[in-house]
């Protein structure tokens, strides 16, 4: 069976045309599946969420039914728990997980983990935790994928590709943002250009987006209006927000791993009740502040609308901050990509509230900094600047503010970078990794697989020939891809910087092939 699986991979290496027509035709399939699994996904979260209006619109007119609402939430709270234990890679986000499977530092059963983050994060965010449908949506797809390709009995170098391209197609349904979809795969999950990933995830997210097109209609999801081109002038106040952003970016993610530390050493709720505090907060908060509830889409639409003055939002700022960080850090499914854009919007729409006041700046730019202020953060949070870019492009509709968005995520990623600031999903991963136990990280699995390594300029192999390179034990590197070049090694074959390297191996070795990558010069 493994010499089979070998045959395999050397046959789609030496046929590497028929092998991107293959992975596309797969992601196209995939994004059919995962387009409408995420439909799904979105379609029972909108009716849970209406649901909790009205649940809460009921409670103000009759106050004797609160102590059976928060009855409730702590049966919610159970459930979710009770779906965490059943499958613990169904908790969180979901793109930590599909980065270590990726990494194949994690697996993951594609049948126990597409049910419990269904369930999960629809109790979740239709409860009123504030929680997004994006990583989840992310966490899916790659599910999909994942599914899809062992049924089609593929090699485990196609399901890196498939699992890969139902990624992109989960992020493209969520958002109706397809290019994102391929930017992520590119940026977040592989960290580099590699035409095949290219191939799969495009088919898949296009794929996707039309599936949701379907679905929800051609519309963007945040509707802006009054969007008029930001004058030069004011990239004064661009860099500045960018810098804030970057700061407010660093204060998030140390308040989130700080989070996820204080519920793992409290003793005062069981590890299954874990998500009543945050629950029962946000029982309060609906009856208080309903707005900070759920992923908070509607709370960008009132910012746009200017429905909040600046005391409101301030408040907001800091109450949607917190809620979003005491709710992740109880582990439940539910993502944390929507949130973090609506505490950007939050603090571009206060930063040029102020501005306004103190300075030249025009009423008619409030939403640009609205804008401006979703990049910047998500920038700074993840470390992904074109990702977030092209994402908010997408998501407004509008494709008319690139310079100002790539300018402030950039300042905001320098920021982030200069304070060693690490990008939220690898900090993730990493403590994931860290409090598993020693022999499941590296998998007990004797199979072989192929490695994809690009060679960057900086890299260590550039200019090495291959018999000089310490490769690990039981690898072969079978292939170079130079160009449209396919490249029999040998020797005395010499590695040049853009290359792309495919090394079979066992699956306990690519710990070592990843570090051999991202080895840099001094």
């Amino acid at each position: 069976m493994a010499q089979q699986g070998i045959s395999k991979v050397y046959y789609a290496l030496s046929h590497w045309r028929n092998f991107r027509l293959k992975i596309f035709a797969g992601g196209i399939l995939i994004g059919l599946v995962a387009g409408a699994v995420v439909v799904v996904f979105r379609y029972f979260i909108a009716y849970a969420e209406w649901l909790r209006t009205e649940a809460y619109a009921h409670l103000r007119h009759n106050p004797a039914l609160i102590p059976a609402w928060f009855l409730f939430l702590l049966l919610v709270a159970f459930i979710l728990g009770l779906i965490v234990k059943y499958e613990p890679m169904a908790g969180g986000s979901g793109i930590p997980q599909v980065k270590g499977v990726m990494l194949r530092r994690m697996k993951m059963v594609w049948q126990k983990v597409l049910p419990a983050k269904l369930a999960g994060g629809v109790l979740a965010i239709g409860a009123g935790l504030s929680l997004g449908r994006e990583g989840p949506s992310i966490q899916l797809g790659a599910v999909v994928g994942q599914g899809l390709s062992r049924l089609m009995g593929q090699t485990k170098m196609e399901e890196r590709y498939l699992l890969t391209s139902g990624a992109s197609a989960g992020l493209a349904a969520a958002f109706n943002a397809p290019l994102a979809g391929v930017m992520f795969a590119l940026e977040e999950l592989h960290k580099n250009f590699s035409p095949a990933v290219l191939m799969a995830a495009m088919a898949a997210s296009v794929t996707a987006d039309w599936v949701s097109q379907l679905a929800f209609g051609q519309k963007a999801v945040f509707n802006f209006e009054r969007l008029t081109a930001l004058p030069p002038g004011y990239y004064g106040h661009v860099i500045t927000l960018g810098v804030i952003a970057g700061l407010g970016g660093i204060l998030f993610n140390q308040c989130l791993l700080r989070s996820l530390d204080l519920y793992d050493r409290q003793r005062v709720l069981p590890k299954i009740m874990q998500a009543a505090f945050p629950l029962l907060v946000g029982g309060l908060a609906g009856l208080i502040l309903p707005e900070i509830l759920g992923g908070g889409h509607e709370l960008i639409g009132g910012i746009s609308a200017g429905h909040y003055d600046l005391p409101l939002l301030f408040v907001l700022l800091a109450a949607k901050f917190s809620f979003t960080i005491l709710s992740y850090g109880c582990g439940v499914p539910g993502g944390i990509f929507l949130p973090l854009l609506v505490i950007g919007a939050l603090l571009g729409g206060s930063f040029a509230t102020v501005s306004i006041q103190w300075t030249t700046i025009q009423v008619e730019y409030v939403n640009n900094f609205v804008i401006l202020g979703m990049a910047a953060l998500f920038a700074a949070i993840t470390k992904a600047p074109v990702t977030g870019s092209i994402l908010i492009m997408e998501m407004t509709g509008s494709f008319s503010h690139l310079f100002p968005l790539i300018t402030i995520s950039m300042t905001a990623h320098l920021v982030a970078d200069i304070a060693n600031s690490p990008p939220v999903y690898e900090a993730l991963l990493n403590r994931s990794l860290a409090k598993q136990k020693p022999q499941t990280l590296a998998g007990s699995s004797e199979r072989q697989t192929v490695a994809e390594l690009v060679v960057c300029l900086d890299s260590k192999l550039d200019g090495k020939y291959i018999k000089d390179v310490a490769w690990p034990d039981s690898s072969l590197l079978v292939s170079i891809k130079r160009g449209e070049a396919e490249i029999v090694p040998k020797g005395d074959t010499k590695i040049l910087a853009g290359d792309y390297l495919y090394i079979l191996t066992d699956e306990t070795n690519t710990k070592l092939i990843d570090d051999l990558a991202e080895a840099r010069l001094s």
